[in-house]
């Protein structure tokens, strides 16, 4: 017997391949929905100024519309039927209305969701949209069977005057079209590296819909998250270089002081509103000290951001740029799982992160072939030294820092621009400013400037910097702000001669090692890898040896990772008799190689490697004295990282020989040698 095609199974055979449609409403569900859109389109905001008349006309012919329906729900329609039902012509050309309605309130709030300057690019394509729907509701309003319906005269003579307005659309007012000329006209002036005048731009801007600082930086936000999600391919470009055109009016037309958030921190004890916190250490790139936004492992175990790694691979270099480890390939292989917590935290704490829907470097190179966002960034930097030169007030210099730090955060084009133009000499002095804002946007600046290697000859060379950092690591207002300058040390020791120079600075060294003792988590961090720079260059060992760096890492050895890196590295460069005559020294080490992270394991067991061959005897001895030490030796060996199981295996061979060693020396009475228990995996050749 045939059935319903439509209808479920009667019986429940646990099948879920069958999907049917949701019912389709009552006719009075039909009224109260058409009742409701109509009425919420007559409601609608204005995005954009531009916008004001198209908007407008959707409001009236809705308020029209509201009208009629509410007559219907009133009198349920003088044609309906005994239970209510409207005839069936008058029911499916109402459904029909209803979709072009709800086709558009999704127009009105896709507007709302866009950046002002991409509704005017694309202003053309909506006119279009809109008129073809204005059209079709014309149409069903003609069609609408108004006499079964049994409507009054005067409702009859709202739908008639609603179809003709629809009818009657006219095309993108002038002023309009010629507004978006101007935008277009202008990102060609630029192009041709013509400054803006700036009663054009304002004039622009205010018919935009820009006319403060923070709407401006909500559009240049706007953009960039659907240049991210490359929400419109045929203005792509044209929007990379509104960013840059809208960051530089920012500069030039609005003055306003930064929102809290922009210049204070949550890490900070002393400030009560902040900026997202700092992210953890872990998520940072060692070499941009950046959030890492493409998260990659190379040979050595170590994760890098994609871009920076491969800016050092680029250069020459084949070796680990934080261990110094020579890589056996150039291979970069996805960090998911660290991708994904990185990811996680960025939601968490509102911090935006680009790369989850598109690539960084996708982006930057976007903006790198884009000439008119250069020369806006170009134009930008110029502005902003040039009127931090002639800022006399904290609070004026602070709004200026502000926005150098902003434009000197991503894209080396930028930092080269402002470093081009001469900030670095300006920044210097403001780093014994009073003011906390100031500050920490300064140095915050710097350290941003300092990615760039030719920024970071231009601070090595302008006169005071050095000393100006170290004094922010010791009388910094805030915890962020010594953060930041320790985060500038390490970024300005990556070059070889820096790196001697800055280890020679006694203050620099005791401004790092105060920080070690005495800061939150995150300070500590870039405290010590700055220290694991400088101890990098053995010139700099016996200094930093004599300084205390030793005794400080073995007080953060079982904190901080890197503090058994710091060891290995005065270990390796002629600290190794200083770390052994520190009491407890390998006893500590011993320790981190059992219970620390991966990296610390490996640090842990190659400084006792260090130790041993360095020093023989005395530090074999103090070794093989920890009780557990085999053990701990063997258990690396099976599930260290690849670099641990070679260190551990370097350190049981020599704990090996040293213990045959002794025992000949004991059948021949050269003493009694101490007793130890070896692992059959150490004991085999």
């Amino acid at each position: 017997m045939a059935g319903n095609p439509t209808a479920a199974p009667s019986s429940s055979s646990g099948s879920s391949s069958v999907f049917l449609p949701p019912p389709s409403p009552s006719d009075g569900e039909l009224l109260r929905s058409l009742h409701r859109l109509a009425r919420d389109l007559s409601a609608v905001d204005t995005p954009a100024p531009f916008l004001r008349a198209a908007f407008a006309s959707i409001s009236r012919r809705s308020k029209l519309l509201a009208a009629a329906f509410d007559d219907l729900l009133l009198c349920g329609g003088a044609g309906a039927g005994a239970e209510g039902e409207l005839p069936r012509s008058a029911s499916l050309c109402l459904r029909e209305v209803l979709l072009v309605l709800q086709r558009f309130k999704a127009i009105v709030a896709d507007c709302s969701a866009r950046s002002r300057m991409r509704l005017l690019l694309e202003s053309d394509e909506m006119e279009a949209e809109l008129r073809e729907l204005n059209h079709d509701l014309a149409t069903l309003l003609d069609l609408l069977p108004v006499v079964e319906l049994g409507l009054a005269d005067d409702v009859l003579d709202v739908l008639a005057l609603a179809s003709r307005q629809c009818r009657r659309c006219s095309p993108a007012p002038e002023a309009e079209q010629a507004l978006k000329a101007s935008v277009l006209s202008l990102i060609q002036e630029i192009e041709r590296e013509i400054v803006p005048e700036r009663e054009t731009l304002e004039e622009i801007l205010v018919e935009v819909g820009i006319n403060d600082p923070a709407s401006c930086s909500e559009e240049i936000e706007s953009l960039e998250q659907e240049i991210g999600d490359r929400a419109s391919e045929k203005w792509t470009a044209s929007m990379i270089a509104l960013v840059g055109l809208l960051r530089y009016a920012k500069c030039v037309l609005f003055s306003a002081t930064p929102r809290p958030s922009d210049s204070t921190s949550k890490a900070d004890v002393e400030a009560k509103d902040g900026e997202p916190p700092a992210p953890p250490s872990d998520f940072r790139c060692p070499i941009s000290l950046d959030l890492m936004r493409d998260p990659v492992v190379v040979a050595s175990g170590q994760t890098y951001d994609r871009e920076s790694i491969d800016r050092w691979f680029s250069s020459g270099k084949s070796t680990c740029p934080k261990t110094g480890q020579v890589l056996a390939n150039l291979e970069l292989v996805p960090n998911k799982a660290l991708k994904n917590l990185i990811s996680k935290w960025c939601r968490e704490n509102s911090v935006a992160m680009e790369a989850c829907e598109a690539s960084k470097s996708e982006q930057a190179q976007a903006v790198a072939a884009n000439k008119a966002a250069l020369e806006a960034a170009r134009m930008t930097a110029s502005f902003l030294v040039k009127k931090l030169s002639v800022s006399f007030s904290p609070d004026a210099a602070n709004r200026v820092v502000h926005e150098i730090r902003l434009l000197s955060k991503s894209g080396s084009e930028n930092r080269a621009f402002v470093g081009e133009a001469g900030a670095v000499p300006l920044l210097v002095p403001l780093l014994y400013s009073e003011d906390a804002g100031l500050q920490l946007n300064a140095v915050t600046a710097l350290l941003n400037l300092s990615i760039l290697e030719a920024n970071k000859k231009r601070i090595m060379h302008a006169d005071g910097a050095v000393e100006a950092v170290a004094h922010i690591m010791s009388s910094g207002a805030t915890w962020r702000a010594k953060e930041n300058a320790a985060a500038a040390v390490l970024s300005l020791a990556s070059v070889h001669s820096y790196r001697r120079r800055l280890g020679r600075n006694q203050s620099v060294v005791e401004k790092l090692l105060h920080l070690v003792r005495t800061g939150p988590t995150s300070t500590k961090k870039d405290a010590l890898a700055a220290l694991l720079t400088l101890a990098g260059e053995r010139e700099n060992v016996g200094k930093l040896v004599d300084a205390g760096v030793a005794e400080v890492a073995l007080s953060a050895i079982s904190k901080e990772e890197t503090a058994a890196a710091v060891l290995a590295a005065l270990a390796k460069r002629g600290g190794a008799e200083a770390i052994v005559n520190i009491d407890g020294a390998v006893a500590r080490l011993v320790a981190e190689m059992r219970r620390g992270t991966d990296w610390a394991r490996e640090n842990a067991t190659a400084a006792l490697v260090l130790l041993c061959r360095r020093l023989g005897a005395p530090a074999v001895t103090q070794v093989m004295a920890v009780p557990g030490v085999e053990w701990a030796i063997w258990e690396l060996m099976s599930i260290g990282t690849e670099r641990a199981r070679r260190k551990a295996a370097s350190l049981g061979r020599i704990c090996r020989r040293w213990a045959a060693a002794s025992a000949a020396d004991g059948e021949r009475g050269g003493g009694c040698p101490v007793a130890t228990v070896v692992p059959p995996a150490m004991m085999a050749s």
